[in-house]
Order: structure tokens, then C-alpha cells, then sequence
């Protein structure tokens, strides 16, 4: 990420991958767990959301200026992600170089 994150931003982060992880023994799908992570995200950004509007017209007239934030930076971090993972694939996913 390219913007200044607060000192405590990572570990709140982790905290939900823990979380997650926690959820991965309990399941069958590594993508049950992914799907449920996202619906959260998303619940909860919409309260952030809503929380900032005295009503939900007001908050209609900015739906898409909020699912632009939101995807812009959903993305962003995929990608930031997604990089990480592919430079550090061996490392990462336990992996000896030059197999699988």
C-alpha cells in the first residue's frame, strides 16, 4: 500500500486472517471461508458507510461515489497482494524452487 497506515493497521488485519485460518479447520472449502470474509467486509463497510449520512437519500446520491472508493481499493490491495505472493511463491507456500 502506498498510503501511511496507523501502527496498529496489521495487526487488526491479522487478526482476521487468524480468524480465517481458525474458520479453515471447520470447513470443507477454503472458499466457504473466503465468500464469508468478503460478505463481512462488505457488511461492514456499508455501516461505516452508512454512518456518515443523516439519511438513506443521502446516501443513495453517493452509492457509486462509495462503491468506487471501495473496488479502487479492494483492488489495490489485491494487487499489492497478488504481487507479493507471486515474488515470494517458495517461500511463502512452502514450495522448492523449480517444482510444481
Amino acid at each position: 500500500m502506498t498510503q501511511e497506515v496507523d501502527p496498529e493497521f496489521f495487526k487488526r488485519a491479522d487478526a482476521h486472517i487468524h480468524l480465517s485460518n481458525d474458520q479453515l479447520a471447520k470447513v470443507d472449502s477454503r472458499g466457504k471461508v473466503s465468500a464469508s470474509t468478503m460478505y463481512a467486509t462488505a457488511r461492514f463497510n456499508a455501516w461505516i458507510s452508512a454512518c456518515g449520512f443523516s439519511s438513506s437519500q443521502q446516501m443513495a446520491e453517493a452509492r457509486e461515489e462509495m462503491l468506487g472508493y471501495f473496488i479502487e481499493q479492494y483492488r489495490a490491495m489485491l494487487e499489492e497482494n497478488l504481487d507479493d505472493y507471486i515474488a515470494n511463491f517458495e517461500k511463502y507456500m512452502n514450495v522448492t524452487k523449480g517444482k510444481g
